[in-house]
């Protein structure tokens, strides 16, 4: 991976609170000219540095009424029965983040549904008929304290 400098370290800091500044605007701030900005820009997003360039939408203007934190536990029987699970939730658009990790249970999730309802007919379908699945636990999110998507740089 690049090797980040002090200019590379402070361009991503900044970024990372507003990429819609311009390279001029960020020149300012790091005392580079605007196409030296640009250079390291493209660098560190070609480098896979700086992954994406997204708008973050408001899960209430898409309809998004239900967040669940959820816990799954598979039946190990065989790596490629891991596999199949973790593929198919990356594909599904109500997981909107989808952890493998150790511990108690094989993976995490972030589900995102319109209600209650919706997260019934979710769960049902991808976790109570899947015979992969040994067991899940829900936690429903009642209020975002802390979402960011930074990183301490």
């Amino acid at each position: 991976m690049l090797a980040l400098d002090e200019y590379d370290k402070k361009l991503l800091q900044l970024l990372q609170h507003n990429n819609r500044l311009t390279a001029q605007e960020l020149g300012e701030k790091v005392n580079l000219s605007a196409s030296a900005v640009q250079r390291r820009i493209t660098k560190l997003r070609h480098e896979k540095i700086i992954e994406a360039d997204v708008a973050i939408v408001s899960p209430a203007a898409a309809g998004i009424g239900l967040t669940c934190i959820v816990d799954v536990s598979l039946h190990e029987d065989s790596s490629k029965d891991i596999e199949k699970f973790k593929k198919e939730m990356q594909h599904l658009t109500e997981v909107s983040q989808c952890y493998y990790v150790t511990g108690s249970y094989d993976l995490v999730l972030m589900v995102n549904t319109r209600d209650m309802k919706h997260y019934e007919l979710f769960s049902k379908k991808y976790f109570m008929e899947n015979a992969n699945v040994k067991h899940f636990y829900t936690h429903v999110v009642m209020n975002k304290l802390k979402v960011s998507y930074s990183v301490k740089i």
